[in-house]
């Protein structure tokens, strides 16, 4: 059978519109309501947002292909791209090179695609040292470009892209199609379909999925006309198994109904996990504003660390073993300020004797 771009048709990917409209709207109605609220905020609790959902992005994406960023040094090269203060971190020539080109991504969502962009990006991925070729620029390898299995007794092939010499036509008419289709696509269903048909082209010898992913945050910035802060690929990364089933549903085929929905509402869950991150940062602002002197070093460190956990927090609540632990404290130490937490209203308690647990108190 032949591959998706070997199709009379290619690239012509083919979904129905009408299925996405009640997910345009709800799209469309959070990207309001999102807006509204950082619009409320002080301006440093909307950079510190910023900062969280580019590195969250950034890791992420980052860990979908088995790469594994440091999130402090990452956050750190971030907010010294913004002149944002900040701790000094130890300098990590990956993480910076990432902060780079999620801010660029970010600052200049409105530009035309084009392939000098592109290249850039790539380049910007992978230092000068690394075993890409064929950096900042499109792959020359005369060798197919295969997606394989990676099992021991036996290899799978996945998906084959496109040969290397087709590579830069192929780009061009994505561009193309990319630039001209702003206004007349759907939204979630231009980024549905440009996210499928990189991939298909597979145009770069590493860093295609990372590349793809960060054209749909492109789109949706496009889309609603003002950078979109929401961290996609944390979604695509926890239901990745989904994510790569349906991209190989769609090697063969251009129908791409059940990708477009798929990925649809990837956007939507990606989208309420951001507004509730962004949630979780307010009431962390808010607790430290209302306990400004009023806790103890060991007691402010704790909280710190319970809140870098995320709106989940620690697994199973905190222990007075895991207070312990952060703080260095003794245990009629720990017993004392985990009291006073709760008393003063920063934690609630669960549970009794080696069962106690203890969680942040969000509002």
């Amino acid at each position: 059978m032949p591959w998706n771009w070997e199709l009379p048709d290619w690239p012509h990917f083919q979904y129905e519109r009408s299925q996405l409209l009640p997910h345009e709207r709800q799209f469309l109605f959070s990207v309001g309501k999102s807006c509204a609220f950082l619009n409320s905020i002080a301006t440093y609790e909307y950079n510190q947002f910023v900062v969280e959902i580019l590195s969250t992005e950034g890791l992420e994406s980052s860990k979908i292909e088995g790469e594994f960023l440091d999130r402090e040094s990452l956050q750190s090269s971030i907010r010294r791209h913004f002149g944002i203060d900040s701790p000094q971190k130890r300098k990590s020539d990956k993480e910076s090179r990432m902060a780079k080109l999620l801010c660029s991504v970010y600052e200049f969502f409105d530009k035309p695609l084009t392939h000098e962009m592109l290249w850039q990006w790539h380049a910007q991925l992978f230092d000068s040292d690394s075993h890409i070729i064929d950096r900042g620029r499109y792959r020359t390898h005369s060798e197919p470009m295969q997606i394989v299995s990676h099992r021991y007794d036996s290899s799978k092939v996945f998906f084959e892209a496109p040969p290397s010499k087709k590579v830069l036509d192929e780009m061009t008419a994505f561009i193309d199609w990319f630039n001209s289709t702003r206004t007349s696509e759907p939204i979630l269903g231009r980024a549905a379909i440009a996210h499928l048909y990189f991939e298909s082209i597979h145009p770069f010898e590493d860093g295609n999925g990372r590349i793809g992913r960060l054209l749909v945050e492109k789109i949706l910035s496009q889309g609603v006309e003002r950078p979109v802060l929401i961290a996609v690929s944390k979604t695509l990364e926890k239901r990745k198994k989904e994510y790569y089933a349906h991209l190989e549903e769609c090697n063969r085929t251009l129908e791409a109904a059940s990708w477009a929905t798929f990925f649809a509402n990837t956007i939507l869950q990606a989208q309420e996990e951001s507004m509730n991150l962004l949630s979780f940062l307010i009431a962390k602002s808010k607790m430290f504003t209302a306990f400004s002197g009023q806790l103890n070093s060991r007691q402010e460190k704790a909280l710190l660390r319970m809140f870098a956990e995320g709106p989940s927090g620690f697994t199973g609540g905190l222990s007075a073993e895991n207070y312990i632990a952060i703080t260095k404290a003794s245990r009629a130490t720990a017993t004392r300020d985990l009291a006073e937490l709760v008393h003063k209203g920063a934690l609630t308690k669960t549970g009794e004797l080696r069962h106690t647990r203890y969680w942040l108190k969000m509002s």
